[in-house]
């Protein structure tokens, strides 16, 4: 390995760092490699030069939440959280114009044990949970740098990656999820609140009316009542009372609880959307920078090939090759150029593609700043699989958005269970003026107070629809449990997978730069060769495709190890730490 070759790899690995850095969540503010610093990765041919970003911008997003090592529900119990500790990052500095970031939750989320012969959920721990949220500071976000007007925006990982934030839909939609979710919790919180109502009533009754004695009168009268509460009649009490509280109480007590959890499942799924839409970004990027590498192969075997056919040429003028071979030299170059435009309209596509991902104005053109497709080194392959299943358990937000989920259908299940032991109240209290006379005539107004107080104890359906209310929520809570098994098993295979993928693409990657060194080799040859005089141009052809081949193979190789490494990175829900430990 040469010095250059070296120093390239070396300045990957701190490239991959940094990017890694951004992608776990960090705000780092770091030096990017000069772009002449790559010169030394001789395997592909480099794309036009571009001032490269000179920081990375991450998004801040602590992790607490996560599930035990050994990431199993036991005897029907939910497993208990263990927080997942994480080294202690730079805070972003404040833009006070970025959009609003909800404050973090509470952490008092505490489930009590269930009656066992009812539903087997008594294994929820009364530990607290460590729910993240996202920060209540933003930072401004780096912007793609514009060629001039009407020229592409230059972007690079680190930019593509710091644009996704609070203006992104995906992302603003699931930040309007969290805020409805917290507006749910304080309706919910207000409930035992008293209800305040003002009005008039008029009322004027003229026929018979049956006393209750059981006679039967002929009454003309009139009535009126302003103030604090309205609708009295007659001798009764305030059927509207002015300052009301009505409330189941079971509603009261489990309904601020159950909202609580989903806020917090909320906000990891806000964060889940986050993470995947990074993903997203990231892959789209790695796709236009490898469709933008594959033109520049292309192009680059189009001049050599272009070369040869003209040297062909001369060699059947002068009458010292086949007119055939120039023929066959044609052919090979528009060959050529339909491989060029099948390779533009990739990068058509994939600039498409990512300016979805960035939510782009529709009219936007894209360009990679970087200069090169080389491999990035997020996560270390050599990492067993059971430590890396362990890393994704105790972070990916999807299994703590169902961990919370099911701490919600707990606290609905108890709300059912102790139903009929709780009573529905009724407190009011009606200040107002209240006067009245017969016929049309209203005199005596004075004021008038009542209160009334209000306790109810209700067994719906002779029970047998208490026993229904109670089932049912034991089957969503158990229905929640089994998600949260099914959500764990599929982190446990993605994480797999993506470990698997490296480590063979990462191969594949390593036999193909030896395969290029031989390609190039054999190309550099066989043109001494026949500048030497010996043999015919037609015989370098075969060169110049098996080098073609070979770099293009490299590319997608080194696009679809890169893939892997942030698809693995998601899997494991973007950890802050090394690269190369966890």
């Amino acid at each position: 390995m040469n010095r250059s070759t070296a120093a390239a790899r070396r300045t990957r690995r701190r490239k991959s760092s940094m990017i890694a850095a951004l992608l776990g969540g960090a705000f780092v503010s770091a030096g990017v490699c000069n772009a002449n610093e790559l010169t030394g990765h001789e395997h592909l041919p480099m794309l036009p030069p571009a001032k490269p970003s000179a920081r990375l911008i991450g998004y801040h997003n602590p992790d607490g939440l996560g599930l035990s090592d050994a990431g199993m529900l036991e005897s029907g119990a939910v497993a208990t959280p263990t927080p997942a500790t994480e080294p202690e990052l730079p805070h972003p500095t404040v833009d006070a114009s970025a959009a609003e970031i909800l404050p973090p939750p509470s952490n008092d989320l505490v489930s009590d044990g269930l009656v066992a012969d009812e539903l087997a959920l008594d294994g929820v721990s009364s530990d607290r949970f460590q729910i993240p949220a996202p920060p209540d500071t933003q930072t401004t976000l780096p912007q793609p740098t514009s060629i001039g007007q009407g020229q592409p925006m230059l972007i690079d990982y680190e930019t593509a990656l710091a644009m996704v934030g609070g203006r992104h839909p995906v992302v603003g939609f699931a930040q309007a999820r969290v805020r409805e979710a917290y507006a749910e919790l304080t309706q919910a919180k207000a409930m035992w609140l008293p209800t305040i109502r003002a009005g008039v009533t008029y009322h004027r009754h003229d026929g018979n009316l049956q006393a209750s004695g059981g006679a039967i009168n002929d009454v003309d009268r009139s009535s009126l009542q302003a103030g604090l509460g309205a609708g009295a009649v007659g001798a009764g009490t305030t059927p509207r009372p002015g300052v009301v509280a009505e409330f189941k109480l079971s509603d009261a007590i489990f309904r601020p609880r159950v909202a609580q959890r989903t806020v917090w499942a909320r906000q990891h799924a806000q964060t889940a959307a986050f993470q995947t839409q990074l993903q997203d970004v990231a892959i789209a990027y790695n796709s236009l920078l490898l469709a933008y590498q594959e033109i520049q192969v292309i192009q680059q075997s189009r001049e050599r090939t272009n070369e040869l056919a003209e040297l062909t040429a001369s060699y059947a003028e002068a009458g010292e090759g086949l007119q055939a071979d120039a023929d066959r030299m044609k052919t090979e170059l528009n060959l050529i150029r339909s491989r060029l435009l099948e390779a533009t309209e990739q990068q058509a596509t994939a600039q498409n593609r990512l300016i979805e991902a960035l939510s782009l104005d529709c009219v936007a053109e894209v360009q990679p700043a970087d200069i090169q497709l080389t491999p990035i080194y997020i996560v270390d392959a050599s990492i067993g699989r059971g430590e890396l299943i362990s890393v994704g358990l105790a972070h990916r937000p999807e299994l703590k958005q169902l961990q919370c989920f099911v701490a919600a259908t707990v606290e609905e299940y108890k709300r059912q269970k102790y139903a009929p032991f709780l009573p529905s109240v009724l407190m009011g209290v009606s200040q107002t003026g209240f006067g009245g006379g017969l016929g049309s005539t209203v005199n005596n107004v004075d004021s008038r107070t009542d209160l009334d107080l209000m306790a109810v104890w209700e067994v719906r359906n002779l029970g047998f629809g208490e026993r229904a209310a109670r089932s049912r929520a034991a089957a969503a809570s158990h229905q929640a449990k089994y998600r949260q098994l099914q959500q764990m098993d599929r982190v446990a295979r993605e994480v797999a997978d993506g470990q698997t993928q490296i480590i063979h693409r990462g191969q594949q990657v390593t036999i193909l730069q030896t395969a290029i060194d031989a390609a190039t080799d054999s190309y550099q040859r066989n043109v001494s060769r026949i500048k030497d005089g010996e043999g015919l141009p037609l015989e370098v052809l075969q060169s110049i495709q098996a080098l073609e081949n070979a770099q293009l193979s490299y590319a997608r190789a080194v696009a679809r190890h890169n893939e892997a490494q942030f698809r693995l990175q998601w899997a494991l829900g973007w950890p802050i730490h090394s690269v190369s430990t966890y």
